[in-house]
């Protein structure tokens, strides 16, 4: 046997051993985990407002600042009384439209807030593979914005009925006949720490459960 036919022969052992070795691991992917990059992070929103109609006369309730439940972030002017905007549970504000000076409308929000200690996942798993999932079981999370840090998680919540059940815009044609596609369906993933990363909701993630 010349060079020429040994080197062939050792291409096509080393093609063979790798896509032997690509077959086990995506084997042992699909039957240890359930992935999906259909992720994102979010939280309870805090909304915070003012319980009478009346003039905001004080507002402290700025993007980025923290407060504990109970703390006044602003008073409003009613009938010459001055009632206090309080917070309803602690929370980190981010997004505020109050202005001094201003009407304001009783239950109208006014600023809005998140509890940064408890920020969890949604994530939408496959109906095909639903069946696969537990409460309890841990689940790797990749946050895209810090793609070199793995953060842990726990299934905590498994939706009761499919993303597509709460769509304004059926998945129907127009002789009313059931387009089928695969439906997905939400479950909620606790963060056990963030490990110092500033994981914010609306982040995009990616989530692998141990099955």
């Amino acid at each position: 046997m010349n060079s020429r036919a040994i080197l062939i022969n050792i291409i096509v052992i080393l093609v063979i051993l790798g896509a032997g070795a690509a077959g086990i691991y995506y084997y042992n992917q699909s039957t240890s985990y359930v992935k999906t990059d259909n992720a994102l992070v979010t939280g309870q929103p805090i909304s915070i407002a003012s319980t009478v109609s009346g003039e905001l006369q004080t507002w402290k309730g700025k993007v980025g600042t923290s407060y504990n439940q109970g703390d006044t972030i602003g008073t409003v002017s009613a009938g010459g009384k001055s009632t206090p905007i309080t917070m309803p549970v602690a929370g980190t504000v981010v997004q505020a439209t109050a202005v001094e000076n201003s009407l304001v409308s009783a239950g109208n929000p006014l600023a809005r807030a998140y509890d940064f200690n408890n920020l969890y996942v949604t994530a939408n798993v496959e109906e095909t593979v639903i069946d696969k999932i537990k409460s309890g079981q841990i689940v790797d999370v990749y946050i895209d914005a810090f793609p070199d840090t793995t953060l842990t998680g726990k299934v905590d919540q498994i939706g009761l009925a499919t993303a597509s059940s709460f769509s304004l815009l059926p998945s129907t044609n127009t002789n009313a006949n059931y387009t089928k596609v695969t439906q997905v369906i939400p479950i909620t993933i606790t963060i056990e720490g963030y490990k110092g990363l500033g994981v914010v909701p609306g982040m995009s993630a990616t989530v692998r459960v141990h099955i």
